[in-house]
């Protein structure tokens, strides 16, 4: 049962069979619930991050603004943070990016270019543009030779669900692989959003360049150009050009903070959410209200004057836009702690109700975490699903054995504002934010507080069988991510 914002700031205690059935949160939870709820300091850091700074792309002045918001935001909410470097393979921004129609049928395109795209030579490429449908074998076998040289252009549906978006990345890896051994010159995205929106995604796994210029062109363009290189009696042929920026190697930060434990300081519960964003809009649902909300917890918890049993740590994550790389970087940097993390929970889905969490496959963990859960039945968050999740942060943690929570949240109004232009802080439902804020916090707090861990850091071998159980292990290949987990090269040692 759902209970109403009022309500939950009455400590749970809603008048209602259903609800006074369970337990009410302890002194602890209801401390934390009620600072959540009344405090004005979410909204303020948030619209502090978001229109202050904006889009923030790891290895960019933007984002080291972000990183200097993070710590004096969490300096102000009472809680002492640092920074935690990694080096980033190397830096990219947009040039001007610009793709003009040659003949008669030339109109204005509007289109961006992907992230860690290649840039397009000095005076960019011409080329004839082929229509490659959905970018399936098929097609490519469809069209053949003719890709050879080609830039293509590459179909989509419209997002409206998660389904959707999954689909999205699910194809990007493997129709690039495609694209390449045709000998294609470049890429082009259909939008996948509607309204002409623009929105920046990028199909990297390891924060190297892609092969390929690849571009995402407004939809309503893209259609236009489809029907003109299916219809037209002589090729289309066309100009791409894209300078972007290249740089070196850099060295990123992560943002750290953390309360200690009073009984077992040395055994960690981590809440993260990644800082960085992509810079078309401000970051504020994907996912400057999620770092807020860390903040957030953290504030709460230390003005209440509370010490857990366990050590909770606040992790705001660089380079996840680009292949997760700042919580790898965490993981690498803490493997020899990683046996006493308690557990791992990431929220990275805009600012829809959280109903739960996913747990990749961790059937040993949900009586337990059940069970914490009881006393916070009026948030209506207890659904509990074993599926499992390759789409933020928590995939490193989980590939090391660490148990892990993904915050599963309605959609919203996240899939049409997701990277896109439109992604601004009037785009975050507040109220709502600070009942996740205070879902969230509570639940973090009561992980950390119990007697004993969720459930054990697994062996390799243990890891294995979940990726299997749980089918991660054909998504991991899709996605790009199995080759170095095979190897050896990423996750827990054998």
């Amino acid at each position: 049962m759902k209970c109403s914002l009022p309500c939950v700031l009455g400590i749970l205690l809603c008048s209602t069979a259903a609800v006074a059935m369970e337990p009410a949160p302890d002194a602890a939870s209801a401390a934390v619930i009620g600072r959540v709820l009344t405090s004005p300091a979410l909204a303020t850091d948030l619209q502090r991050l978001a229109d202050g700074v904006g889009g923030r792309v790891s290895g960019t002045p933007a984002m080291a603004r972000a990183i200097d918001w993070a710590l004096d935001a969490f300096r102000n909410a009472g809680v002492e943070a640092h920074t935690e470097s990694y080096t980033m393979p190397l830096t990219w921004s947009e040039g001007a990016t610009r793709l003009e129609i040659l003949g008669d049928a030339a109109f204005p395109v509007s289109l961006v270019s992907e992230g860690w795209s290649a840039p397009t030579p000095a005076g960019g490429i011409e080329a004839e543009l082929v229509h490659i449908g959905n970018g399936t074998e098929a097609d490519f076998a469809r069209v053949g030779k003719r890709a050879q040289g080609a830039i293509l252009l590459v179909d989509s549906s419209v997002i409206v669900s998660w389904d959707d978006l999954e689909s999205e990345y699910d194809r990007a890896v493997p129709l690039k692989q495609r694209a390449v051994e045709a000998g294609a010159r470049a890429v082009l995205w259909t939008a996948a959003r509607e309204r002409r929106l623009l929105y920046r995604h990028t199909d990297t796994v390891d924060g190297e360049l892609s092969p390929l210029p690849m571009a995402t062109v407004a939809r309503e363009d893209a259609l236009r150009l489809a029907r003109l290189a299916d219809n037209s009696a002589t090729p289309v042929r066309v100009r791409l050009t894209m300078p972007n920026v290249v740089g070196g190697p850099f060295l990123e930060r992560n943002v750290v903070a953390e309360i200690r434990g009073r009984e077992h300081p040395e055994q960690v519960v981590v809440l993260g959410a990644h800082l960085d964003s992509w810079d078309l809009g401000t970051g504020a649902l994907d996912n400057g209200c999620n770092a807020a909300l860390v903040i957030a917890a953290a504030r709460a918890i230390a003005a209440a004057g509370l010490k857990p049993r366990s050590t909770i740590r606040f992790v705001l994550f660089s380079g996840e836009e680009v292949g997760f790389l700042g919580s790898r970087a965490y993981v690498v940097q803490h493997r020899a702690e990683l046996d006493r993390t308690r557990a791992m929970v990431v929220v990275d889905s805009g600012v829809g109700r959280i109903t739960g969490f996913t747990l990749s496959g961790r059937a040993d963990i949900v009586a337990p975490l059940a069970e914490l859960l009881r006393p916070l039945a009026a948030f209506d968050a207890a659904a509990l699903s074993l599926a499992g999740s390759l789409g933020t942060d928590n995939v490193d943690f989980m590939l090391e054995g660490v148990p892990t929570l993904s915050a599963d949240q309605d959609a919203a109004n996240y899939m049409p504002n997701y990277h896109a232009a439109s992604d601004t802080f009037d785009k975050v439902d507040l109220p709502l934010l600070a009942q996740n804020t205070a879902f969230i916090t509570a639940t973090v707090f009561a992980i950390a507080d119990r007697a004993a861990p969720l459930g054990p850091r697994l062996s390799r071998a243990e890891i294995a069988k979940l990726l299997e159980s749980t089918g991660l292990d054909k998504s991991m290949q899709v996605g790009g991510l199995w080759e170095e987990w095979a190897a050896g090269r990423r996750g827990r040692a054998p």
